[in-house]
Order: structure tokens, then C-alpha cells, then sequence
């Protein structure tokens, strides 16, 4: 029985940045930031957090399930490093607003970036032990928490996706035992209160350039002695950055292929750079950017026949995989349900004066009691793109408790 990723859900925010714009305000040195490969960076707004972002990403995918379908989802994971609670999951949140039944598990998961797929990994096994046809949601959900004036700050994005695991692969089917891991303590980046993100941004590179040819070296051990170019029609990697992906895949086809960089260059634009599609477009979304990546490979090529794809996942502190799975012929046709491009293109535009405005006002909610959210300044974005549209919004917190409405 395959199992793998039925549908997946994508919500990544209702407004962007022109990181273009951002780094010309900034004062960044432009050949660098064009390294970035990033094009736009999604934000998010004063009453959306991310119990709110993951359950707009899950809400189309379950309303499209019938009452039967949506009563065998018996496991709800939650993967996310910006947690709301030390101790609650948020997906006691995402359980309520998505109505799901009482006998489904639910709890949160936290691996940096590596998160979602280890959440992926879990579900998958536990929708192949149930024997019933259970499934599984997983929902990825992360905050970024920009530094200003720094090269990080236009690639950190905000986004939720969800993904629905079980013995229906119509987007993408794993491999089993097609996996390699590589982990080891490194103090890359970390976050040592829930509104500060810091780290060693040039250590954090060469650990992620390190953990995806050991990954690699370790697929290779459980799968044989496979060709890195023939055996991967696309390539999924986490995204911190496009020039980050692109490093990735220099090093590992010089090092496994010894391509002269123009060869190089083209196995880049064809089994790569389709992964960017999206993700250049929202940022880095720490725990489900992998998934970011792979709705791009997936929606690019010929749908009429099966793909396997090579992901890798890197999260920082560190564990790292690289795995495989096949998207079966039709993939993008279940992909286009999610709508990502169409979402994307429906995002208000902020202009970086007024993303600085915002900066300047944010509210942290972490440890704090007895907040009615105001939209504040932000009045007509409400208006504009979410009013009347059924998205979940964070409406106050009383006492300790956050309290959603619908918009």
C-alpha cells in the first residue's frame, strides 16, 4: 500500500513585499541580494498568528472532504517553531476551528525547519500501521521574525501549508526506505525567546551545504549506488534563500558528477529551479518550505506520466534528510485544488514605508493577557482582504486563551 500526500493546502498570508523594493530602501548591495533569488516575501498582518495561518491552509482541503473522509482523519500534527503556548499544541486550535472528530490525536511538533518533515514521517507511518484507512493532517505553520537592515530579512517569510496523508496519493507517493539522515549539534540558529531569531547566518550555510551531501551519501546507502542526475527528474529542496538551494545542488554535482559548471547550470534551470517558483515568491516558512518547494516541482513538467522527486529538508541545530517519492501521473491537477498561484497573485501589495509602520507597532502576544486586537492601521487591509471572505483572524486573548473569529 503507498502512502504519501493526498492534498495539500497552502495559506500564505493576504499581503507581500517587494523585497526588490526592501533592499534598495535598505541600502543592500545589489549583486548580493540578487544571489538571493527572491522576488516577494509574504507578511503578516496584526490579528493572524499561526493557529490562524494553519488553519486557513487546512480549511479548503477539509471542506472538500465529505463528512466520511473527513471522520478518518485520526492524527493532527502540528509542526511549527513559532509555538503560541510552552505547553498547550496549537493544534488543540486547528482541531476546534477545523471541526474535527473527537477520536483524532492532535499535538504539536518542533524541529526547526526539519519539523514538517519529520511530521510527514510520522504520520506516514502511523496512516501504514492503522491497517483501517485512517489519515493523517499534518500542518506546517511559521512566523518569520525579520532583522532589519540585515541580508535575512527580505527572505524570512509567514506562511501555513497542510497536508493530508494516507493511502491516496494522488500528489505525492514516498519511497519506503528511500531516506537518508544526517544529524549533529550546531549552534547555527536558534530562538531563544518566541519573538527574537538569531544565529550565525555563514554557519548556518556551510551546515546546510554539509547535511545535504551527507544526507545524500546516506540515501545512497539505503537505495544503491543511484545516478544523482538520472535518477531525480526534479529536486525539492528546503529554501532558506534560492542562492542557498542553488549552492546545494553546485556542490553535490560537482562532487558526485564532476559537471563543468555550464552542465551544471543546466541541470539547475531544468530539475531545480522549479522548486522557486513559489518559494521565491513567499520566503523562507521554516517547517513547510520543503512542501513550498516540492508544489513548485510538482506544477512544472508533464503531468501525464509519473515523476520521482528528491527532497531534501534541513532544519537548523541539526537534523536533515533526503528522501524521494513519486508523483504519480495527474499530481498537479490534485495540486491545483490547493491554488497557490492563484492565492499569490491575490495578496495586497504593502509598500516598505508601511511595512516599516508595521515593525515599528508589533504587539507581542507571547505571555501576555487580556488583548482585544485592533486592526489599528491596518483597518482597510482588513477590509480589502479579508472582510467577508471566511478567513480565520485572531479577534482578542482573555485571560490566557486566544479567542478566533471567522472575518
Amino acid at each position: 500500500m503507498s502512502i504519501g500526500i493526498e492534498r495539500m493546502g497552502v495559506y500564505a498570508g493576504r499581503a507581500y513585499l517587494d523585497v526588490g523594493e526592501l533592499a534598495r530602501a535598505r541600502g543592500l548591495d545589489q549583486r548580493r541580494f540578487e544571489n538571493l533569488l527572491m522576488r516577494r516575501r509574504s507578511l503578516v498582518l496584526p490579528f493572524e498568528d499561526p493557529v490562524s495561518f494553519a488553519v486557513n491552509a487546512a480549511k479548503p482541503l477539509i471542506d472538500g472532504l465529505s463528512a466520511a473522509e473527513r471522520a478518518e482523519i485520526r492524527l493532527l500534527i502540528v509542526a511549527s517553531e513559532s509555538g503560541i503556548d510552552q505547553g498547550k499544541s496549537m493544534g488543540a486550535y486547528v482541531h476546534k476551528y477545523l471541526q474535527l472528530d473527537p477520536r483524532c490525536r492532535q499535538f504539536e511538533l518542533k524541529q526547526a525547519c526539519y519539523g514538517g518533515t519529520a511530521a510527514l514521517r510520522m504520520a506516514a507511518a502511523w496512516a501504514a500501521s492503522d491497517g483501517q484507512g485512517a489519515r493523517a493532517l499534518v500542518v506546517c505553520t511559521d512566523l518569520g521574525r525579520p532583522v532589519r537592515h540585515s541580508y535575512a530579512e527580505p527572505s524570512q517569510g509567514s506562511a501555513a501549508v497542510a497536508l493530508l496523508i494516507g493511502g491516496r496519493p494522488d500528489v505525492l507517493a514516498l519511497e519506503p526506505g528511500a531516506s537518508g539522515i544526517h544529524s549533529y549539534e550546531v549552534a547555527d540558529s536558534c530562538r531563544p525567546t518566541a519573538d527574537m531569531e538569531t544565529g550565525d547566518a555563514d554557519m548556518s550555510l556551510l551546515s546546510y551545504l554539509t547535511c545535504c551531501e551527507q544526507a545524500f551519501a546516506a540515501y545512497r546507502q539505503s537505495v544503491g549506488p543511484i545516478d544523482f542526475v538520472q535518477h531525480f527528474e526534479r529536486l525539492a529542496f528546503h529554501t532558506p534563500f534560492g542562492g542557498m538551494v542553488k549552492g546545494a545542488h553546485r556542490t553535490l554535482m560537482r562532487k558526485l558528477m564532476s559537471a563543468a559548471p555550464d552542465v551544471i547550470e543546466a541541470d539547475f534551470q531544468r530539475r531545480a529551479a522549479p522548486s522557486l517558483t513559489y518559494c521565491r515568491e513567499v520566503g523562507n516558512i521554516y517547517s513547510g518550505t520543503v512542501f513550498l518547494a516540492l508544489a513548485g516541482a510538482i506544477d512544472d513538467g508533464d503531468d501525464r506520466r509519473a515523476r520521482r522527486i528528491g527532497l531534501f529538508s534541513y532544519g537548523s541545530g541539526c537534523c536533515s534528510e533526503f528522501y524521494s517519492g513519486i508523483a504519480p501521473a495527474g499530481a498537479a491537477r490534485a495540486l491545483a485544488e490547493a491554488g497557490v498561484a492563484d492565492a499569490l497573485a491575490g495578496r495586497v501589495r504593502i509598500p516598505v514605508a508601511r511595512y516599516d509602520a508595521l515593525l515599528d507597532g508589533y504587539q507581542s502576544l507571547s505571555g501576555v493577557r487580556d488583548v482585544v486586537i485592533d486592526a489599528g492601521d491596518t483597518a482597510d487591509l482588513y477590509e480589502q482582504a479579508f472582510a467577508g471572505r471566511g478567513y480565520l483572524v485572531l479577534d482578542r486573548v482573555a485571560g490566557w486563551q486566544r479567542q478566533y473569529r471567522w472575518s
